[in-house]
């Protein structure tokens, strides 16, 4: 076999579909596994924001227990109404700065899978221009 050309070298249309099977296999190979490190990017993003989303409602929750606690033991007498709103003001203060963070955190991470559908854009450009799409 030393007669100059590579020992992969097919002929023929067999040959060229076998190529063409094995680059579209590993095309799709090389897709997925974009898709699954995608995924597991999106799934660590979302746990996270499941903890912040967690941490508001139960900062939220308390705050309604411990402001109608504290007015009924402290204030039931004299400044009820004043009393009431400056704790739930203060906790709703503190769930809207968590609604506001998670907020922020969503801005900053771009759309699930966007790389992936990138590429795959990218590939349907290419086989258009190559093949000849004449839209």
């Amino acid at each position: 076999m030393t007669d100059g050309t590579p020992p992969r070298v097919r002929r023929g249309l067999k040959g060229a579909a076998a190529d063409l099977a094995a680059a579209l296999v590993g095309l799709g190979q090389t897709r997925l596994e974009l898709v699954a490190v995608e995924f597991e990017e999106v799934r660590a993003r979302t746990a996270q924001n499941l903890a912040l989303v967690m941490v508001a409602a139960l900062c939220f929750a308390f705050a309604l227990l411990a402001a109608s606690l504290l007015v009924v033991v402290l204030f039931w007498d004299t400044h009820r109404v004043a009393a009431l709103c400056g704790v739930t003001v203060v906790y709703a203060l503190v769930g809207l700065l968590a609604v506001w963070r998670l907020a922020e955190r969503r801005k900053l991470h771009p759309p699930a899978f966007a790389a992936t559908l990138a590429e795959l854009e990218r590939d349907r450009a290419w086989l258009a221009s190559r093949f000849g799409d004449d839209k």
